[in-house]
């Protein structure tokens, strides 16, 4: 029997009392409804999210030579958001289950105002590099963000349906990227470098809507609560850490390169801040639709096939890209960079698709059925989704700090784009050895009165994850 959907008014919010996203009926009659509206104002509180994190990449562009900061401090300027941001996704994660999804949506897309306005007062010649290297890092709340929007949606959803959805969130997400450098295009163009107040001007505003619309339309999972032992769990399983690896691969290059695209192209091809910026959103808008496909296919093939191939080609764009630094060619440098956004998002959608389903199999393994087993999937990758979302966003500071080494050693980002492809080689063996070697499908449930002796004793089987 499906049980009854309550809501009620408690903690000063919207509350969900009974949710069971596995029960066909239940998400036929209500579920996918309810769902899908909290899927809506996640994504436009996300999206903005990920606008002001990735507002120094912007900034950074009206930052003339009276502004008195080097290459390289641009290049640090934009790895400290990265920074805060993945420090923070740790405690936005549990952040869901403490406060509700719905007020915590509303609480962290209110926080966001602290660096859009502070940016408003400094972004001035004159103030000194330190007190821009403060407030880009208060921007890092953005990059929070995204780890209690991933959290609070992985709940609502079944697991045939997560790929998908958390596909759509994410790459909604991503998309306030090339959304803002859109607009500093917008800014630039129109009114010139010396007015980079305007994008804020833009942003404070929009912050305010998306407060006011996910508390009028947004709710409160109640069944969702904090397990200490879960996170505890996650943080001491193997799979935890082999993903957050894969993660560096794919999340990480996506913010890193959104964050140092402009700079490249400034300090490697000499584009004016125009140029640089008519070009920086291209990748992040292609590399943040095409997110939901990743996650699509991960649904359809297996999310560690998809992850294989992608890492592959990534590591041939990468080729492309390292042989187009060389002979000076900004055409094709744009077409192997161009490519590395668009396999990062696809790789996106496919490993964040992989980890309930690695915990999925994992519950299969122990001889768990059913609801059993969705619950046990759900506990653990919930807990997992917050570690590897933190880890994963350290790889665009690396990223960042490896296009600052470069160009301050040997003038190009040549040598960065070669530690990257042998990266994206050794993601590749790890999918296939960890994930592909050996593997089989899942074997279909079986139902006599040994079914829990004789699964427990099975490894997981992650052919389908």
């Amino acid at each position: 029997m499906t049980a009854p959907t309550t809501t009620a008014v408690r903690k000063g919010g919207r509350w969900i009392e009974q949710w069971d996203p596995e029960d066909e009926r239940f998400w036929r009659e209500k579920g996918e409804r309810i769902a899908t509206r909290n899927l809506v104002f996640s994504i436009l509180s996300e999206h903005i999210g990920f606008s002001i994190w990735s507002l120094w990449s912007v900034m950074v562009l009206f930052m003339g030579p009276e502004y008195g900061v080097d290459a390289a401090g641009k290049f640090f300027l934009v790895a400290m958001p990265t920074l805060v941001g993945a420090v923070l996704r740790v405690p936005y994660t549990f952040a869901v289950a403490r406060f509700g999804g719905r007020n915590w949506t509303v609480i962290s897309a209110g926080l966001l105002l602290v660096p859009a306005v502070v940016a408003a007062v400094v972004m001035e010649p004159g103030t000194s590099y330190t007190t821009f290297m403060v407030v880009a890092a208060l921007t890092g709340v953005g990059g929070g963000n995204f780890a209690s929007s991933m959290t609070n949606i992985n709940s609502f959803y079944p697991l045939r349906k997560k790929g998908w959805a958390l596909g759509l969130n994410a790459g909604g997400g991503n998309i306030g990227v090339p959304v803002i450098q859109l607009i500093g295009l917008l800014v630039i163009g129109t009114a010139g470098a010396a007015q980079p107040r305007l994008v804020l001007a833009v942003y404070i505003p929009l912050i305010v809507v998306a407060m006011v619309l996910s508390a009028l339309f947004m709710d409160n999972l109640a069944p969702v609560r904090n397990d200490s032992g879960a996170a505890k769990e996650a943080a001491r399983d193997a799979h935890t850490w082999i993903m957050s690896l894969l993660y560096i691969g794919t999340f990480g290059s996506f913010i890193g390169y959104s964050f140092a695209f402009g700079l490249v192209l400034q300090n490697q091809f000499d584009r004016t801040p125009l140029q640089a910026a008519s070009l920086t959103f291209i990748g992040p808008l292609l590399g943040s639709l095409i997110r939901p496909v990743g996650g699509r296919l991960a649904d359809t093939h297996g999310g560690a096939r998809i992850t294989l191939w992608n890492f592959a080609a990534m590591a041939a764009a990468t080729l492309v890209v390292v042989y187009a630094s060389a002979q000076k060619s900004l055409s094709v440098f744009l077409l192997g960079f161009i490519a590395l956004f668009v396999l990062s998002g696809l790789g996106n959608g496919s490993t964040f698709k992989m980890i309930p389903g690695i915990f999925q199999a994992k519950a299969v393994a122990r001889g768990l059925t059913g609801e059993a087993a969705a619950s046990y999937g759900r506990r653990l990758s919930g807990a997992a989704m917050g570690l590897i979302g933190a880890v994963g966003a350290l790889g665009g500071l690396g990223i960042n700090l490896a296009f600052r080494e470069s160009f301050a050693s040997a003038h190009s980002g040549t040598p960065a784009f070669v530690s990257f492809l042998a990266f994206y080689a050794l993601c590749s063996a790890v999918t296939w050895a960890v994930y592909l070697r050996g593997a089989r499908p899942a074997p279909a449930p079986a139902t006599g009165p040994d079914t829990h002796d004789a699964r427990s004793e099975r490894q997981p089987a992650y052919a389908d994850v």
